[in-house]
């Protein structure tokens, strides 16, 4: 479903609202801020000159009587003296005093407690109280050009969010497994690219699965039924016989038998497979991933042992902590040892070596068997070499596992030309900037 007009206009009011709330609050504080400013700095000047009237005239009310025009003029103030009782004589405070449209700030002090006098300081704040009116009317005014400019900005940035969005709706409502296009990272912004490449990443896996289990599912059949085929034809050729001998009998019972046999295996490799893809829901745990390898080498050094081959390892770093799925991992690499066992001759050596190189852990399996068909797709099932007495789906499960981790897996000929080469790469961080590709699995390993 495409994101609807309803959604984008919810999306902006809830945005809107936000900005606007921020900007209110910021204007409140800021007004707030020059406010007591004004007012504290008024205040403080009032005190002083309280403080200078005291400290110059010894007898302040006479002297304010003769000298009130003096400082009017000089001090711009007006100072009176004040009768207060003595129950509600209290320390100095302020008052506002609003005569017409002139504003006055008034300091009442305490001068005299036993004759219960104030001294009374009076200033004109008209101009001060006009002038933070304005600021009040102006930081208004900008306010409500910000929410303005908030909601347009807001709207475009509304546009540009839900468009990508829409485009990735579009894409995945019309992917299915006839029609699997990658995102043209072309029409997107730089900051949806990680998105695109791990969707397009996705999209990738998705094919090569479909693509494996087609050939899955029809290898199937031609395989099962080959030998359907050959135990039909010897019954037919049985019942055909005229002289229908114990031993012509027998010899069809046993080849039918064999005929069971390879179906059996057939059947048994595919339950793996079965097996192996149930073990992809398997949950993540974190193990040392040197001591699990060390583990698994200790068990087929003695398989490889008792067919006259020599396993060898030389794993670093020498620990390692990872967060895997375990049951994968040892999927890929029993599978990988077998072959290399099952391939190298009697007194062969197989060598096993890890590293980290390029954000990745690569294990190498070196063996020194015939090598493989390097123009075939190996990890496709059912494939193998003449000399292979297996059904064909050990390397297609040590791809489709592979893939279940993240990890890419590479089957070459030696360099040296005597053996077979396999490198898992398994990538110790999530980079979904990076596409899969065969340039980022090592191949300096010879």
């Amino acid at each position: 479903m495409l994101p609807s007009k309803s959604i984008r206009v919810s999306f902006l009011l809830k945005l809107s609202i936000a900005m606007a709330i921020l900007i209110t609050l910021f204007s409140i504080i800021l007004y707030s801020y020059i406010d007591y400013s004004v007012d504290r700095e008024l205040k403080i000047s009032l005190l002083k000159q309280a403080d200078y009237l005291k400290a110059n005239y010894e007898n302040l009310g006479e002297a304010i009587e003769k000298q009130q025009n003096i400082l009017k003029r000089t001090l711009q103030i007006d100072v009176n003296m004040a009768f207060v009782p003595s129950a509600q004589f209290q320390p100095a405070y302020f008052k506002i005093d609003h005569r017409g449209l002139r504003t006055y700030l008034k300091a009442y002090i305490p001068y005299d407690f036993k004759a219960q006098k104030y001294m009374v300081l009076s200033r004109d704040i008209t101009q001060q109280t006009r002038l933070k009116n304005r600021i009040f009317r102006s930081i208004v005014i900008m306010t409500g050009i910000a929410m303005v400019i908030i909601i347009l900005y807001a709207f475009i940035l509304s546009r540009m969010l839900i468009s990508p969005i829409r485009y990735f709706t579009e894409k995945m409502s019309r992917t299915n497994e006839n029609i699997l296009e990658n995102i043209d990272l072309e029409k997107i912004p730089d900051e949806f690219r990680p998105l695109a490449l791990s969707f397009n990443q996705l999209l990738g896996r998705i094919r090569s699965f479909l693509h494996y289990k087609k050939e899955l599912f029809v290898g199937t059949a031609h395989e099962l039924k080959t030998p359907l085929a050959v135990m039909k034809a010897k019954c037919q050729v049985s019942l055909m016989k005229r002289d229908k001998s114990v031993d012509s009998l027998e010899n069809a019972l046993r080849q039918n038998i064999e005929s069971i046999d390879d179906m059996n295996r057939i059947i048994g490799s595919i339950l793996e497979f079965g097996r192996a893809e149930g073990a992809q829901f398997e949950s993540p745990r974190e193990i040392d991933l040197v001591e699990f390898l060390e583990k698994t080498m200790d068990g087929f050094s003695v398989l490889a042992a008792t067919k006259g081959r020599k396993l060898s390892t030389n794993l670093n770093p020498r620990t390692l902590m990872v967060t895997i799925r375990p049951l994968l991992l040892t999927q890929i690499i029993q599978n990988l040892l077998q072959n290399a066992i099952r391939f190298t001759p009697e007194k062969g050596k197989i060598k096993v070596t890890s590293y980290i190189k390029e954000g990745a852990f690569h294990i190498i399996v070196r063996d020194e068997g015939p090598g493989i068909d390097e123009n075939i797709d190996i990890f496709a099932p059912f494939k193998r070499s003449r000399e292979s007495e297996g059904t064909g789906l050990g390397l297609f499960l040590v791809k489709s596992a592979s893939d279940a981790l993240g990890a890419r897996i590479r089957i070459s000929n030696r360099g040296d030309g005597k053996g077979a080469i396999a490198v898992v790469s398994i990538p110790l961080d999530a980079n979904p900037g990076k596409e899969d590709d065969e340039s980022a699995i090592p191949r300096g390993v010879k």
